[in-house]
């Protein structure tokens, strides 16, 4: 086979990197992840050479995945790491059999947490810089950009580059399409266009797979009475919002607060789409957000919220998760930021696990996997305490480009023994994962699984996938900031 992408082998399927979503600068690996990732290319090349394939065909297949995870728990077992690791039989390495039983799962996955922009014309106005800073991200040197075009790296962050990575290069099933929070003036990508991109993929013979949110900025002058006509003109699957964004960068707001946040659950209550997705934790970047307001991304006002408000469902994307906190055993106490900040809003206001309040794991879970000790702690806390029933998939891609290596390292993790034991976490089973890759978001989006995965069967959408898969030429790259010098460039074309 003729390999397009990556021909010499030099990609991991699974990746331990910098990269960011663009929300806040990169953070540099720990030696441990280094040597993670340089164990992991030494033992490609030497079971490459004891199956006779090349290291591109190895790293491609099941066996390639399964010894780059197998290296990363010999790296973090070496380091002390030992609070969770991935569960694959060390035959897997050489046996695509083995691999494949441990990898190839049939599990629907429905990702919540979906971005891309929209290559149109109103990119090349003065105004709309943010196209300069898209071209220092990985992902504008895609093979499908235009380079005769001083905006045809855009294309590489468009829909058609999202039905790729999202549906084509991993095993999604379905997807939600969210936003930022600017005013509409500056949006990457619009209501209108965002709508374009669920017809793209719904003109497959009429299938659903993919949702839209509805962006509503409570502290921008209009927004919550737009609501309504969101609702109704584009159909809306939930509401995405920011307690830490203002477009004026004076101050951010809670979802407990009479002035913005009362409003803004009063009117998703009147539109009667009750699910409203919340950006907490991952502190934004200047535009959106001033030096003195990091303390909005905590979740102190989520349990109040959803105590006094139990027709409505609250998603906490990123379940919290602040990059300054290691995540370990809760404790309670005082908690303003990361996740045990929900968990101590939960339990402060008697709001039970498996209620009205979910925790998204979109950007938590691609960092968690840098580190095995604090994803079992924070994965166990998450089930404990949000419930086992409230723990949604989400990745943030395509910023981090293909999701299919979270996928593949969610599938296999496991919280160890010791662990489960001492701070009463549970076992992650395969009736857990599934749970959490798609079955639990079901309830607060208001779908049937029998009904979606009938209409998955005949789609051209199901047929494209098996194409892919046999074309079997992913493409192994990171998309998104990976460098101090990436990330303030795209801030400086962000203005």
């Amino acid at each position: 086979m003729r390999y397009e992408n990556d021909p010499e082998g030099t990609r991991l399927p699974i990746k331990l990197d910098t990269t960011t979503n663009g929300e806040f600068a990169p953070r540099p690996l720990a030696p441990h992840s280094e040597y993670a990732n340089a164990l992991a290319q030494e033992q490609a090349t030497r079971n490459a050479k004891r199956l006779g394939v090349s290291r591109r065909q190895f790293l491609t297949s099941s066996t390639g995945v399964a010894t780059t995870l197998l290296a990363f728990n010999q790296a973090h077992a070496a380091a002390g790491l030992t609070g969770g690791f991935y569960e694959i039989p060390k035959l897997a390495a050489l046996d695509g059999a083995a691999a494949d039983a441990t990898l190839a799962k049939g599990e629907f996955i429905f990702d919540i947490q979906g971005h891309h922009v929209n290559a149109l014309e109103r990119w090349k106005a003065p105004n709309m810089l943010t196209a300069q800073g898209l071209k220092f991200m990985p992902q504008s040197k895609c093979g499908y950009g235009d380079p005769n075009s001083e905006y045809g790296h855009v294309k590489c962050f468009t829909s058609q580059a999202f039905v790729k990575e999202m549906f084509l290069n991993s095993d999604t099933d379905m997807a939600v399409l969210t936003f930022t929070p600017t005013s509409y003036d500056d949006m990457p990508l619009t209501q209108e266009e965002a709508e374009a991109t669920k017809e793209l993929t719904e003109a497959m013979e009429g299938t659903h797979r993919l949702l839209v949110h509805g962006r509503v900025v409570p502290n921008l002058p209009g927004d919550v009475e737009r609501m309504p006509e969101l609702a109704e003109k584009w159909k809306i699957a939930a509401w995405k919002t920011y307690t830490q964004a203002d477009p004026k960068g004076e101050s951010g707001w809670w979802l407990d607060d009479e002035e913005y946040g009362a409003k803004l659950i009063a009117m998703a209550r009147k539109t009667g789409v009750k699910t409203i997705c919340i950006h907490k934790g991952l502190p934004l970047p200047t535009p959106f957000m001033t030096k003195t307001n990091r303390r909005f991304g905590g979740c102190g006002d989520v349990g109040k919220a959803a105590r006094q408000n139990p027709d409505i469902n609250f998603v906490i994307y990123h379940s919290g998760y602040d990059l300054q906190f290691r995540d370990k055993e809760f404790v309670p106490g005082q908690h303003e930021l990361g996740i045990d900040s929900l968990i101590q809003s939960l339990i402060d206001n008697g709001v039970k696990p498996n209620t009205n309040v979910y925790a998204e794991l979109g950007t938590t879970w691609r960092y968690l996997m840098r580190d095995p000790t604090e994803a079992a702690h924070a994965l166990g806390k998450l089930f404990r305490y949000v419930g086992e029933n409230n723990v949604l998939w989400g990745t943030d891609s395509i910023w981090y480009g293909s999701p299919q290596d979270q996928i593949q390292a969610f599938r296999t993790f496991q919280i160890a023994p010791e662990l489960r034991e001492k701070f009463g976490y549970p076992e992650i089973t395969p009736t857990l994962r599934a749970k959490v890759f798609g079955l639990n978001a079901l309830k607060p989006y208001g779908l049937n699984e029998a009904e979606i995965r009938k209409s998955f069967l005949a789609d051209n959408m199901a047929r494209e996938k098996a194409n892919a898969r046999d074309r079997n030429d992913p493409t192994f790259l990171t998309y998104g900031p990976q460098t101090r010098r990436e990330f303030f460039a795209l801030l400086k074309a962000e203005g």
